[in-house]
């Protein structure tokens, strides 16, 4: 009886849409966890673990973003430069003497208009993903070198030491707050896809968008939601860039749009939309993040990281679009052979 009900569990975890992939990066995790452990063995070490974790919080958050956005069958290439955007501008007015809680109120409000900018662009307007938000991004960044006068900002002063610890280097069970906030935004962002009528809609869309309007599916207001929220997550990890360094870059955030697709891709969201779920978003972020930590614990130069993460994100995205594929013409073949049977 006990076995009966333990196979019964495990068809029902495999059944879930997506968990396969997910289970199967998790182990893929595990085994590049060990061999960067056998390289050094402080990879493993609480001191290295805590700062692994922190490391992995900005890429999941950016992740649940982009997520959003591909299960839609879109992408967002506007995320690097919203981030930039939001450590200048939140460091400029702190710089300025605005209150740190303040000004990340502030901060946040244009970000969100960019992502509402991008649902119009792509959901209103019609025009290619690609185009529309490379154009947004484009501006994201110039609005952060113009925020402060096409200069890095000051030191944002001791005034925001209680803001910084609480976004980057404050603790909570000895596990540090920032991956304590990219926990408690992945849930609520986890809960609004996967239990909602909206995260439904969201699924459809990518699916089919034909049948989705068919359905009553409001497309446009949808897909503008999953950007908003996209939006809202870079505007989060800008605040916690800013809060690291104590100042605002002008190019803080260049290339988070990569990470932010490989991340989801690698947890099993498809770039082709309608497939994926927010779980792999935290296995994927980890395999970035540890990717990236181990490689640097064993000194590999800059240039061999930045290669061997391109590969990765290539390879990803090529065997998503493959699966997909064939899975298409699989039930495009079982439709066509039940039609001749007819």
């Amino acid at each position: 009886m006990s076995e009966t009900k333990k196979k019964n569990w495990f068809k029902r975890l495999f059944a879930i849409r997506g968990m396969g992939q997910v289970i199967t990066v998790f182990f893929g995790l595990i085994g590049l966890c060990l061999i960067f452990y056998f390289i050094n063995n402080n990879f493993l070490s609480s001191r290295n673990v805590a700062n692994l974790l922190r490391q992995i919080a900005p890429y999941l958050i950016i992740s649940i973003g982009q997520g959003y956005v591909l299960i839609t069958g879109n992408i967002d290439l506007s995320i690097g430069s919203v981030i930039g955007m939001s450590a200048m501008i939140s460091a400029t007015l702190m710089t300025h003497g605005m209150n740190p809680w303040l000004a990340s109120i502030a901060t946040i409000i244009p970000c969100v208009f960019t992502g509402f900018v991008n649902g119009f662009l792509v959901a209103t307007c019609k025009l290619p993903p690609f185009i529309g938000t490379l154009g947004t991004m484009t501006i994201a960044r110039g609005v952060a070198q113009l925020v402060n006068g096409n200069m890095n900002t000051d030191a944002i002063g001791a005034g925001a030491e209680g803001w910084r610890s609480f976004l980057y280097y404050g603790k909570f069970l000895n596990i540090y707050n920032t991956f304590w906030i990219a926990l408690v935004l992945w849930f609520i962002f986890n809960y609004y896809l996967s239990r909602t009528k909206s995260g439904r809609h969201i699924y459809a869309i990518g699916s089919n968008i034909e049948a989705a309007k068919l359905s009553g599916v409001n497309v446009a207001s949808t897909t503008t939601k999953a950007y908003v929220v996209s939006a809202f997550c870079a505007s989060i990890v800008g605040l916690i860039t800013c809060a690291q360094a104590g100042m605002g870059a002008m190019d803080a955030g260049n290339g988070y749009e990569m990470y932010a697709v490989a991340a989801s891709v690698i947890g099993g969201i498809s770039t082709l939309g309608g497939q994926g779920i927010l779980l792999g978003n935290i296995v994927g972020a980890s395999v970035w993040g540890s990717m990236y930590n181990g490689l640097s614990l064993v000194g590999a130069p800059v240039a061999w990281r930045n290669i061997i993460v391109g590969v990765i994100v290539v390879l990803s995205v090529l065997i998503d679009v493959v699966i997909r594929g064939e899975s298409v013409t699989k039930s495009r073949g079982k439709s066509i052979f039940k039609k001749q049977q007819s």
